[in-house]
């Protein structure tokens, strides 16, 4: 069937000349059709045979649609020239096809998108829900069908569960059969109207390229509509939303919720979307199993099924779970009963017995918090040394700990919910605390039946547990957990013992007793155990609180006490974000599209108000690692004795001098201690010009050395940007010897003198203008350029002409020196140079201000001629200290050898990359100072790709940056600490991130 027939008959029949091309269909002919004017359509020409109703069927739902709800985005009927909406046309064989028209909407299918993330899946389930609503009044004949897609009949799969050879895999289906028998005669005295019945992930259209957000912009193929309760369409979307996904219960709960805000559902119907999803694709697997026993060719009908049985293999929830979670994300009671409970609970308040046997109205609370406390030392691992004592800066006295609140000390293996480090993990106290010494009895709120007790002894469990059975006077079911008691209440309870209002029926225990914690009581409220009774959750994931907060509200009320007094509100994130507007200038950039706030670090791990933990790949300035021990220490220790200037003598001084020149070769004699890399850069201009007797500077275009006048007028990344003060005539620039973009590339074996060369007509301009030389300055390895490595021997032939000229050489070492780079501790030893001056910043500080310039006696003394120098701050007693700890960390804990083996693993892992993603057109670098090149098909360089990347590797807790003059070169410069695990997280996960923009 040519195109050329087709266009022929869409111009005879429609009046409209355009080009045609195929598209896929199962049974029938489809075509994109693109007019001349840029207005695209779909004609649909049908199976021959096809009943008409079929077809009358979708139009008159298309036309419908557009009438009830015309914001909607479904596709509208185009009629002939002759008004009629479908046509009969031959076809090249002569058999008749009922060809009919709707327009093209924009985007791809929502299968080939991505990212597909809760947002967009909510607005899935809105576009179904308002679809729903709009054809609860439709009626048409053709909506009475009677075949293997209506979900009500899906119990035709009982009588040929035999074709699953899998003994295992047919006992699934068997028992998915069962649960949905079960439902059967509930969902047929359900309302039934016309469903859309086929809203897969080929039927749904997104739009949205790169950065901008993604959009449904299409609900199509009506030929599956059928009659059947409104749920049913909502479980077939299900079925597909949460095929492959990474968070399928996250997944299914956006879509209900986006659903349940278009179209309300009621609990009845939430509860049975689990079993119709999972009939769903029990259906689709049978189906096809049969097919392909028809056509045992057709390997499509074998690869269709696996992400079904991936699926359905994979994901053996809790059915009542999954409906608690469901109720939850739509604002319903999480079980029946639920809001009557915390209705009563709240109208008892005041009236229940004092659950440590006193008032605690005036007991003051006590913060774990991420924002507010430094339990534990290290994020990732709680000793029990460490454990006992938390909270202790709160006394010995009775206090209370937060409901809500997010903390760091649940650090075990079992609260992270994934392989990695910053993979999402449970931080959000789900109880109120009630700190008291050991031993101190608990006293029942109100009476109660035993339904568990236990000792869970393991490091960080619950220790003793008690768990009691509560029903209201209205016979509502709720329950109260008692957790870190002393283990003897194991000894004196059992399950379906009674406990009487006001009876002391267990005590605190000690670390020895309560898991290891310092002795307090964790009391936590729940609406239901089920789902939950073998494994009771203390901690929720803070992405989950909409399950969590319905499931295990605030207790508060079985205390006498009001919920704001217990509950927990961390600093919103908002606010702050406000305040900063409104505080600080608008040219202070904010990382990402949706910044992050972080409030606590450790080594290479960063932790925002959530206790969400991210992968730091980015800021060099903690070179040892965020929240170093030993820095602390020095800190303390220094600020507790006194902290002056370098115009007293004291031993810091000197003892940092000589580690920093222990690391340089000989020439290299004296320090210059200032408070940044930018106030060194700065000095580093007066000592050239002191030296030399001349003003001008050649430096490599779109550096960067600082934000002071000085400096950034050596700063071609400030002073050619948008807004910037444009280039100063004591300037030259030369290009950056970048043998990938620039003029000289890799084969060219002299790439090397000729972008060196580049430097001779720079230093003639100087002297032309009368400016002189005073010297070059260049960042060793350009960072801000797009981390840039200049091919080997390109400093040396720089420095030999600049020196010749009378200049000297300044390295810039602020980002690569003091080991980053492996192999070694300084870029000039790479290039086989050696500079006049070296500069060095932020990471010799890790985090306190701190920079270091070092030259030899000679330009030190030319320097000294001139009036005193003098830095405030620069060469303090505290700073000195620091900078010698940190270069001490690099030493003792082979920080330089962990650059160099962790920078081997990531450019391995990078360079599978480079040869698999066309998008990745160059890895370079070297230790911890790696870049990607991120290109378009043409080459060119793909700023909004590498915009993408970098956020969406934020949104995979990853934190990277992004530089070059069109910032198109992911930049990944981890703190030193970084290992073999996360190394291998940042190469997955850019890996899953690339293939994403594959498919944009």
């Amino acid at each position: 069937m040519t195109q050329a027939h087709w266009a022929a008959a869409f111009a005879a029949h429609w009046g409209i000349e355009a080009e045609l091309t195929r598209l896929d269909g199962e049974y029938d002919l489809n075509f994109l059709a693109l007019a001349a004017d840029g207005s695209g359509y779909i004609v649909k020409a049908m199976r021959p045979g096809c009943a008409q109703d079929l077809v009358d069927m979708q139009v008159q739902a298309l036309d419908h649609i557009a009438r009830a709800a015309p914001d909607l985005p479904c596709p509208r009927v185009i009629r002939a020239s002759n008004g009629a909406a479908m046509c009969a046309i031959a076809d090249e064989t002569g058999a008749e096809r009922l060809v009919w028209v709707i327009n093209q909407l924009p985007g791809r299918c929502y299968a080939k998108a991505a990212p597909k993330s809760d947002s967009l899946i909510h607005e899935v389930g809105a576009v179904l829900g308002k679809t729903n609503a709009a054809l609860a009044d439709f009626q048409h004949p053709g909506l009475e069908r009677d075949f293997k897609w209506n979900l009500m009949q899906a119990g035709w799969i009982a009588d040929d569960l035999d074709c699953i050879a899998d003994p295992a895999r047919r006992a699934l289906l068997t028992d998915i059969h069962g649960a949905f028998a079960e439902l059967a005669p509930d969902l047929a005295k359900l309302p039934q109207q016309a469903i859309h019945n086929d809203a897969n992930d080929y039927n749904i259209i997104v739009s949205g390229e790169l950065s901008e957000p993604r959009r449904v912009s299409g609900l199509i193929d009506l030929g599956d509509m059928c009659n059947a309760p409104r749920v049913c369409d909502l479980a077939i979307a299900a079925a597909y939303i949460v095929l492959d996904h990474p968070d399928p219960e996250a997944a299914l709960a956006a879509l209900v919720s986006g659903y349940h805000s278009a179209c309300p559902l009621t609990p009845a119907e939430v509860d049975m979307i689990w079993p119709l999803l999972r009939a769903r694709l029990a259906v689709s697997v049978v189906n096809s199993t049969l097919m392909g026993a028809e056509n045992p060719d057709d390997p499509y009908v074998t690869i269709s099924q696996a992400p079904a049985w991936r699926f359905l293999e994979g994901f053996d929830l809790n059915a009542k779970l999954v409906n608690a979670r469901l109720r939850a994300a739509c604002g319903l009671p999480v079980v029946e009963g639920a809001d009557r409970v915390l209705a009563w609970l709240n109208a008892e308040r005041g009236n229940f017995a004092p659950l440590m046997g006193t008032d605690l109205s005036d007991v003051p609370m006590g913060s774990l918090s991420v924002e507010n406390a430094t339990w534990p030392q290290n994020p990732f691992d709680m000793p029990l040394e460490e454990a006992a004592r938390v909270g202790e800066e709160y006394g010995t006295g009775i206090w209370l700990g937060y409901y809500n609140e997010p903390r760091l000390i649940y650090t075990a293996p079992a609260f992270r919910k994934g392989r990695w480090k910053a993979s999402n993990r449970r931080t959000v106290h789900l109880g109120v605390d009630g700190f008291a010494p050991a031993g101190a009895p608990l006293y029942a709120p109100l009476a109660g039946e035993v339904f568990i007790v236990e000792n869970r002894a393991h490091h960080l469990d619950y220790g003793g547990t008690i768990i009691l059975r509560h029903e209201t006077p209205a016979g509502d079911t709720f329950y109260t957990l008692y957790g870190h008691l002393d283990p003897e209440c194991c000894d004196r309870l059992k399950p379906g013992d009674t406990v009487a209002r006001g009876e002391a029926f267990c005590r605190l225990g000690d670390p020895t007793q309560n898991g290891g914690w310092a002795p307090h009581v964790h009391f936590q409220l729940a609406m239901t155990t089920d789902g939950i009774e073998a494994d009771w959750p203390g901690v929720g994931d803070p992405d989950e609180m909409y399950l969590w907060h319905a499931i295990c509200p605030n207790p508060a009320a079985l205390m006498n006490l009001p919920d704001d007094k217990t509950g927990y509100q961390p600093t919103d994130k908002g606010e702050v974000l406000k305040g900063r507007r409104a505080h600080f200038g608008g040219n202070l950039s904010l990382t990402y599209s949706d910044p992050v706030m972080l409030l606590r670090g450790w080594k290479h791990h960063l932790f925002d108000e959530w206790g969400r933990p991210y992968l730091d790949a980015y800021n060099n300035v903690p070179h040892v690692g965020h929240a170093h021990p030993r820095i602390q220490a020095v800190a303390a220790d220094q600020l507790k004795r006194m902290n002056s200037n370098t115009r007293y003598l004291h031993p810091a001084q000197v003892a940092f001098a000589e580690k920093v020149l222990s690391k340089l070769p000989a020439p290299f004699e004296v320090c210059f201690f200032v408070n940044s890399g930018t106030e060194a850069n700065e000095l580093a201009l007066r000592l050239a010009r002191a030296h030399t007797g001349a003003k001008g500077m050649v430096t490599p275009d779109h550096g960067y050395h600082g934000n002071t006048t000085g400096v950034i007028d050596i700063s071609a990344y400030k002073f050619n940007a948008k807004g910037g003060v444009g280039q100063s005539d004591w300037v030259e620039l030369v290009e950056v010897a970048d043998d990938y973009r620039g003029s000289f590339k890799r084969d060219d074996a002299n790439r090397a003198q000729k972008f060196a060369d580049l430097v001779d007509p720079a230093i003639a301009k100087l002297k032309d203008k009368g400016h002189g030389l005073a010297g070059f300055i260049a960042e060793t390895f350009p960072s801000v350029g797009g981390q840039i490595i200049p091919p080997k021997g390109y400093l040396p032939a720089v420095y030999e002409k600049v020196r010749a000229a009378g200049g000297i050489c300044i390295a810039d070492e602020v980002q690569t020196g003091l080991g980053r780079l492996g192999d070694y501790y300084f870029g000039f030893e790479h290039q086989g140079a050696l500079p006049d001056i070296v500069v060095m910043g932020k990471p010799i500080g890790n985090g306190h201000p701190l920079g270091v310039l070092v030259t030899t006696r000679a330009i030190a003394d030319s320097f000294a001629k001139g009036p005193e120098f003098f830095s405030t701050f620069g060469g303090s007693t505290l700073s000195c200290r620091i900078g010698k700890e940190v270069l001490d960390i690099v030493d003792d804990e082979g920080l330089q050898q962990n650059a160099k083996a962790m920078g081997d693993q990531l450019m391995a892992g990078l360079r599978q990359l480079e040869a698999k993603h066309a998008c990745v057109g160059d890895v370079r670098g070297m230790g911890l100072f790696l870049g990607l090149e991120l290109i378009n098909a043409d080459g060119s360089e793909a700023t909004g790709i590498c915009s993408y990347v970098k956020n969406r590797m934020r949104d995979h807790r990853i934190l990277i940056g992004s530089e070059g003059p069109k910032d198109n070169i992911l930049k990944i410069r981890p703190p030193l600490t970084i290992d073999s695990d996360d190394v291998e997280m940042i190469v997955q996960t850019l890996d899953l991130i690339l293939d994403e923009v594959a498919t944009l």
